[in-house]
C-alpha cells in the first residue's frame, strides 16, 4: 500500500468546517435530551430510556434523578457525554471563522508526523491520540477499580467528574482526525500505463 503524506490546507477545508459545528450541535442535543428525559413526552422519553438501556447499566443508586425520576444513563455516562459535548464544542470554536487559522495550527501540531507537511513549522504537542485517550480514561478507570476493590465509594457527582475527561479525550481525538483529514496535498498515486490488448499470433 502506498504511503500517503498529507498536508493540512486551511483554505480548502469546507467539509471540516461544517462537520465539527454539526457534531457539536448533535452532542449538545443528545446531552440536553438525556438531562431532560423525565420532563419529556412519554414516547420520546421511552425512546431515550430504551436507548440508554443499550448503552448503560442504569443502576438507580448510581444515577442522577430529576424530580424523583432516574435519568436514562448513569452518572458516569452523563459525565462522559458532557465531556464529549464540551470537547467537540471547543474544537468547533477553534475551527470556525475567524479562528480557523488558530484551530488549524492546533490540529496541525496535534496531527501525527505522517500527516504533517515537510515545511510545517507548528510546534508539535508531543502527544499521540492513543496517549490522549489513555490519559482521558485514567480517572474513570481508577474510580471503577477503586469501587470494584471496595476502596472507595464515590458519589454520583464524583463519578460524573471522573467520566468528564474521557468524553473530552474522545471528542478531541475525533475532532483532530476530522480537522486533519484533507487529501489535497497527498502524494499522487503512481500513474498506471494504458493497457494494451494481447497480440494474437
Amino acid at each position: 500500500m502506498q504511503d500517503f503524506r498529507c498536508a493540512i490546507d486551511v483554505q480548502t477545508a469546507p467539509l471540516q468546517s461544517h462537520v465539527l459545528p454539526v457534531a457539536a450541535a448533535l452532542a449538545l442535543l443528545w446531552l440536553a435530551l438525556l438531562l431532560s428525559a423525565p420532563l419529556l413526552c412519554t414516547p420520546l422519553a421511552a425512546s431515550l430510556y430504551a436507548m440508554g438501556s443499550l448503552l448503560c447499566h442504569q443502576i438507580p443508586e448510581r444515577s442522577f434523578h430529576l424530580f424523583g425520576a432516574q435519568l436514562p444513563v448513569c452518572a458516569r455516562c452523563v459525565g462522559i457525554y458532557a465531556g464529549g459535548a464540551a470537547g467537540v464544542l471547543v474544537a468547533a470554536a477553534l475551527w470556525s471563522e475567524p479562528r480557523r487559522r488558530r484551530g488549524a495550527s492546533f490540529f496541525a501540531a496535534y496531527a501525527p508526523a505522517a500527516n504533517r507537511q515537510p515545511g510545517d513549522k507548528s510546534p508539535p504537542l508531543g502527544v499521540t491520540p492513543r496517549a490522549v485517550l489513555v490519559l482521558g480514561a485514567l480517572p474513570t478507570a481508577l474510580s471503577v477499580a477503586a469501587e470494584r476493590l471496595e476502596m472507595w465509594h464515590p458519589s454520583n457527582l464524583a463519578r460524573a467528574v471522573a467520566g468528564f475527561p474521557a468524553g473530552v479525550a474522545v471528542a478531541v481525538v475525533v475532532a483532530g482526525a476530522v480537522a486533519t483529514l484533507h487529501y489535497g496535498g497527498c502524494t499522487p498515486r503512481r500513474p498506471i500505463g494504458p493497457s494494451h490488448p494481447h497480440s494474437r499470433t
